[in-house]
């Protein structure tokens, strides 16, 4: 039996990649599954991009975390929720980013910066970074979550992989969000310090 320092896993986010990686079996080969992938969604990444923030902004309790000011983006806000539209600069704001988040999944190395990345992601959304102002509870990232993980299984289950290879991949995108929820729910724990923060 493997001894696991756990109050460690609160505040070492390295090693609490490591075990969640090696609990859950998110490998070297996954990875590498993940980043050969890189042909067959990049093309489709405006379009996951599209359906996610229609979705979003389909619903007032996750649209109304778009109308304040977004961190980083230095243009004009909405003045209200129904001023939100797809095309909304500060949504297109936003859109850049989770271009970017799909962007870093396929092209990164899994390695120590692509843990601070995945601990970042996580941090954003509480007031331990990003706007002070933007607290998006825990449910509408679940939410996100789940459809990020929908649309990746359906876009590796609609490419030309054999049925093996197919389901490998989507194996591994699995396991790598399961991570990432993690990394979005260790932040939801009042209280917690974070590698020293």
């Amino acid at each position: 039996m493997k001894t696991i320092d756990e109050a460690r896993l609160e505040t070492d986010s390295q090693y609490r990649y490591e075990y969640l990686a090696e609990f859950i079996g998110f490998g070297a080969a996954d990875a590498a599954l993940i980043q050969a992938f890189a042909p067959h969604i990049g093309p489709r990444i405006g379009e996951l991009v599209e359906k996610t923030y229609t979705k979003l902004l389909g619903y007032d309790a996750t649209a109304r975390h778009f109308v304040p000011r977004q961190h980083g983006y230095e243009g004009d806000v909405p003045e209200k929720l129904a001023d939100l539209t797809t095309n909304h600069p500060q949504i297109r704001f936003r859109k850049d980013h989770l271009n970017r988040y799909f962007m870093q999944l396929i092209g990164r190395s899994y390695d120590a910066k692509m843990v601070q990345y995945l601990d970042m992601v996580g941090r954003m959304h509480t007031p331990h970074a990003g706007s002070k102002a933007i607290i998006v509870p825990l449910v509408q990232m679940n939410a996100l979550m789940g459809l990020l993980s929908d649309a990746i299984m359906e876009t590796v289950a609609e490419s030309p992989l054999d049925s093996t290879k197919s389901l490998q991949t989507q194996r591994a995108f699995n396991k790598l969000l399961w991570i990432q929820n993690d990394f979005i729910t260790r932040h939801y724990q009042a209280g917690v310090p974070v590698d020293g923060q």
